[in-house]
């Protein structure tokens, strides 16, 4: 039987990608309700989200709409936050963001109906976000701890997944405090197996010690281009690359280090809201 979900790499050829196209709850946002830097054009959002999925397209990988209506959640877009996909099926998470509450039952909905088994729901005082889960091998799994992920939704998820796979806890700084979105990938992407970019002036000192000792190469974000997401990356396959634009310095680190990447643009989609490339996917295949 040919295998349609299982996504516990952040690297490994992605196959099936979950997007969530911008609607009239994006377009409509209160900037200062939802922490965005004004309220996105509809028409231009929703420009930019088709020319990305083209992006994906040309690649050859199979996009999957979200097509649930969320009239309330203009976040909804970043499809990324409400679950995971493991090799036993989709992980149902809990919003840390209260805003965003409510987004998981959709997401629920949409495994529902491609056929994907609900391993784990995370139930109680539990909290976590996808932006908050880096894999680093498909055995290896770090969890931000921050305003976005607590501890009860750590303890959740090393229940969720097998005995013999390790949970790296990573406590996050406060940054921007609790209305920002400070996830732990807002300041590393996994893009091979062995290359990291990072923006390490928030980088925790246990965390970037263990990432030298598995011996990942640390491609650094400079200042500018970490406000401009430039640590936010899709790995489509190992060294195979999707940023935001305007990262100049960042590209050109990677592409030095032997990544190809492409960019998209995201003025509406990224910079006003928040969210970069792997915040407005959810792999649901990596094989």
């Amino acid at each position: 039987m040919t295998k349609i979900y299982g996504s516990q790499s952040m690297i490994a050829p992605l196959q099936t990608v979950l997007v969530k196209r911008p609607s009239h709850a994006f377009g409509n946002a209160d900037p200062e309700k939802w922490h965005y830097t004004e309220r996105p054009s509809l028409t231009e959002a929703q420009n930019e989200h088709d020319a990305f999925v083209n992006l994906l397209r040309a690649e050859g990988i199979e996009v999957v709409y979200h097509d649930d209506d969320l009239p309330d959640h203009a976040d909804a877009i970043f499809v990324h936050d409400p679950s995971i996909v493991t090799n036993d099926g989709a992980i149902i998470l809990q919003m840390g963001k209260a805003l965003r509450q409510g987004e998981e039952g959709a997401s629920t909905a949409v495994y529902q109906k491609l056929g994907i088994p609900i391993h784990y729901q995370l139930h109680g005082e539990a909290r976590a976000e996808g932006g908050d889960l880096l894999w680093l091998d498909e055995k290896t799994l770090a969890v931000g701890q921050g305003f976005r992920t607590n501890a009860a939704g750590l303890a959740q998820l090393r229940q969720a997944i097998p005995a013999d796979m390790e949970i790296i806890p990573v406590p996050l700084p406060y940054y921007g405090g609790e209305a920002a979105c400070l996830h732990l990938m807002s300041f590393i992407s996994v893009v091979d197996v062995d290359v990291a970019v990072v923006y390490l002036p928030l980088m925790p000192v246990p965390f970037y010690q263990l990432l030298k000792a598995r011996g990942f190469r640390l491609i650094e974000v400079p200042d500018d281009e970490f406000l401009t997401m430039g640590p936010n990356v899709l790995a489509l396959s190992p060294g195979n690359c999707v940023m935001l634009e305007r990262n100049p310095i960042t590209q050109r680190r990677l592409e030095a280090a032997g990544c190809r990447v492409q960019t998209y643009r995201g003025d509406e989609i990224s910079l006003k809201a928040e969210g970069g490339a792997t915040c407005l996917t959810r792999p649901i295949l990596r094989s």
